[in-house]
């Protein structure tokens, strides 16, 4: 080989080389990326939905108490744009130990013959498979809550067994510390059968089950139901609330060793509502030993939101209802099936400065 051409081979492989090692090195990096600590911490991340769009929305709060929606009230993603039944509803968002943000939904839209986009009011015989008959989750993982990556996650193909399910509603993300990986949960029933909680692992990049979905927890007496799992790990324990369909629709709490199974049941329910509600939810206030239970009262019009405080996940203190207590809205209403995740001040600027113009 002509030594100018050797050169230049050796030239464009080291140049190669070290793009690699660079890109090698920027992988490593992000990987490496964690949460970070509470004292950073300093905002407050609100998603929900909302009948009318059934799309993600989004509200921030800089002190755990007032919340401002982000886009003028307007959603953030439409549903239209990310779910196979053109709506979305039951989002669930979380941060992993790797820095990420997770983003769990239902793939579902009560009003998609209303809305144009089936000319059935269900997917299915609703008499078969019960009433929002879907079989789909929508799962989402970002670094920055701006630039999202999506998967459908198609429950009835996982195999011949979860080809007959009549739902998959309000999936969750928690790390299970115990094992090292994220894991799914969600409400699932096979027919017009009754309603349990599963769970499964999913893998880093979130877009497959690493596992078959098994029963989490069910109710413990017969022919009452459970739905809408929400798993807090505190005080050294992990703590379930979840809805109970045992004489109203409410909030009861259960707790265990780990997030799969185990569960201690407790029977008192925890909410402080006359009417039915569902959709609970745990988060922490910044810098302080409280938590707050956040639950959807569907049953009241206009609906609304409903808070309880807690030390102790004993001993509950009422804090009454959006707008109607210290907890507060600014410029939206009737928000549906909220959960929260903590932001940096960093973090919850640019979101501000992205759909604000801020």
């Amino acid at each position: 080989m002509p030594k100018l051409l050797k050169l230049f081979f050796m030239k464009h492989l080291w140049i190669a080389t070290a793009f690699a090692m660079m890109c090698i090195a920027a992988q490593a990096k992000q990987n490496k990326q964690s949460s970070p600590t509470e004292k950073k911490l300093a905002a407050y991340l609100m998603v929900f939905h909302q009948d009318e769009d059934h799309g993600l929305h989004m509200a921030i709060s800089h002190d755990g108490y007032t919340f401002t929606a982000l886009n003028d009230g307007k959603a953030i993603i439409a549903g239209d744009t990310i779910a196979e039944q053109r709506g979305i509803r039951d989002p669930h968002i979380m941060r992993g130990p790797d820095g990420a943000f997770y983003l769990a939904m239902t793939d579902l839209h009560i009003y998609a013959k209303q809305a144009g986009y089936r000319d059935t009011e269900w997917e299915r015989d609703g008499q078969k498979y019960g009433w929002g008959n879907n079989r789909g989750l929508v799962l989402m993982k970002s670094r920055d809550l701006i630039h999202w990556k999506r998967t459908i996650l198609r429950i009835d193909q996982l195999g011949d067994e979860f080809s007959e399910i009549g739902c998959a509603w309000a999936p969750e993300v928690v790390y299970d510390t115990t094992r090292g990986k994220l894991m799914i949960y969600f409400t699932m029933r096979f027919g017009n059968g009754q309603t349990k909680l599963y769970y499964a692992y999913v893998n880093n990049d979130f877009n497959t089950l690493e596992t078959k979905p098994k029963v989490l927890f069910e109710y413990p007496i017969d022919g009452k139901s459970a739905i809408d799992g929400d798993i807090t790990y505190a005080w050294g324990k992990y703590h379930l609330m979840y809805v109970a369909h045992d004489g109203k629709s409410g909030i009861k709490h259960a707790w265990s060793d780990r997030p799969d199974g185990g569960w201690q049941y407790e029977p008192d329910f925890v909410d402080f509502e006359p009417r039915a509600c569902e959709a609970p939810h745990i988060f922490k206030r910044i810098g302080e030993n409280k938590w707050v239970l956040m639950y959807d009262i569907f049953s009241i019009q206009p609906h609304n939101f409903g808070f309880a405080e807690t030390t102790d996940f004993e001993h509950w203190t009422h804090l009454g209802r959006f707008n109607e207590g210290v907890m507060k809205t600014t410029n939206f209403r009737s928000p549906k099936h909220g959960a929260i995740v903590l932001l940096t001040k960093k973090e919850a600027r640019r979101l501000e400065k992205k759909y604000n113009n801020r």
